[in-house]
């Protein structure tokens, strides 16, 4: 894969022609349109195919999947153009294989509310080892705040050999968190084995293939009994099959300050589960000054303390698919940003007319646009240079998976980088 820098006076059109790309592959592997002007500092993706086929009259995707001794699913990943549907037309170019040399396979996790458009979920998926569904909650009695919408999200994961995690967090039927839910869990044996007893019930019910707790802002004097609950929770599901993920917070060191932090303890949890989430991201966030979501800098001291205290093996790391706009000047406490996907954020910065640049440390995107009214605007997000990046940081330490907050956020980049430089679970 090559990663082409926009300059001056280039098209989206010229730069496919440049490479021999058909326009329709560059522009959905992009995420951009043909009408689209092409943004100076943009980040291109070129995937580069080593075996190409151009559909003829009457042929389907499946008959050319046998033809080539490949499978739906590498198709799917080769052409993101497809959208995960098996429909082609003649005249379409598909890229059987690619030029690259797979790198370290990695699992995937991608996280989707389940508004979540089935178009965009559906062209997302032949990427994920698992889906998870966002997500179940804990009533006042001890029983599954439900989620209503995730068996659709489970059909489609179903059809494209993805497997379904089932999210369980500290939601409240009241449709806020609390960690009151999680204390009140610990404290009871009855209420503890009554929402034990409604997961695995609704995890065969619904199809789901294993269970991710994330308790967040735990009380500290109770981080011992969140142990617990995991411990037992992973004795009820691990002989039925299930595996058992739980998130944790960015933590660098082991006496880290805060309730976020001081709730998580990285060893025990990550004995008590298969597998952890590192929650490598929000360091630039809706209250922040402008900066990086996920410099690279701050994710690798996160990633280091992490394999101090559990096995490579075990670890997801968290990569955000989002980024944010400020309004300047900033004022803390005041400021607001705007949460806002990779491909709006280029569709800003093509509106207004602004240049995209690269902070080399962070190794993340950025720009200043200014509005008719001349409001002043800073924008970091994720494009193919910081998610290279944060590929090459996983490998480079044998990490077992990656977790994507989240698959709401339109970004084709994120998935084509990785299908050209990595194997996928």
């Amino acid at each position: 894969m090559i990663i082409h820098i926009v300059k001056p006076g280039e098209t989206y059109s010229s730069i496919a022609a440049e490479y021999n790309i058909p326009l329709e592959n560059f522009l959905a592997d992009n995420g951009v349109t043909a009408g689209s002007r092409a943004v100076v500092g943009f980040a291109a993706v070129i995937s580069e195919p080593d075996v190409t086929h151009t559909v003829a009259a009457g042929e389907t995707l499946s008959g050319i999947a046998r033809r080539y001794g490949t499978d739906l699913k590498t198709l799917y990943r080769n052409n993101y153009f497809l959208g995960g549907r098996p429909v082609v037309r003649q005249g379409q170019t598909l890229f059987i294989s690619l030029r690259e040399q797979k790198g370290k396979t990695f699992e995937t996790n991608g996280y989707a509310y389940p508004f979540i458009s089935l178009d965009l979920l559906r062209e997302q998926l032949p990427y994920m080892t698992y889906q998870t569904p966002f997500t179940y909650g804990i009533s006042e009695s001890g029983s599954l705040v439900p989620l209503e919408g995730d068996i659709p999200m489970i059909s489609e994961a179903n059809r494209l050999g993805v497997l379904s995690l089932m999210h369980l967090s500290t939601l409240t039927e009241y449709g806020n968190f609390s960690s009151d839910r999680a204390s009140l869990i610990f404290g009871s044996e009855t209420l503890r084995n009554r929402l034990l007893d409604e997961i695995v019930a609704n995890m065969q019910s619904k199809g789901y293939s294993g269970l991710d707790v994330d308790f967040e802002f735990i009380d500290p004097a109770t981080k011992n009994d969140y142990v617990e609950f995991l411990t037992r929770a992973r004795e009820r599901i691990a002989p039925l099959g299930y595996p058992l993920f739980s998130a944790l917070a960015p933590k660098t060191s082991d006496d880290q300050r805060g309730t976020l932090y001081e709730g998580h303890d990285y060893a025990a949890i990550g004995a008590a589960v298969d597998k952890v989430l590192l929650m490598t991201y929000e360091w630039g966030y809706t209250y922040s000054a402008p900066m990086a979501v996920a410099p690279i800098n701050s994710v690798e001291r996160v990633v280091r303390y992490g394999l101090s205290r559990i096995p490579a093996d075990k670890i997801y790391m968290g990569v955000p698919t989002y980024g944010y706009d400020w309004p300047l000047p900033y004022e803390k406490g005041i400021t607001r940003a705007d949460s806002l996907s990779p491909v709006r954020a280029v569709e800003l910065a093509e509106r207004y007319g602004a240049e995209i640049s690269y902070d080399e440390t962070a190794q993340t995107p950025w720009f200043r646009y200014r509005t008719p009214e001349g409001a002043l605007h800073e924008v970091w997000f994720e494009d193919a240079r910081s998610i290279t990046a944060k590929l090459d940081l996983a490998a480079r330490y044998n990490l077992s998976g990656l977790g994507y907050w989240s698959l709401d956020r339109k970004f084709p980049q994120n998935l084509v980088t990785l299908n050209a430089g990595y194997g996928i679970k």
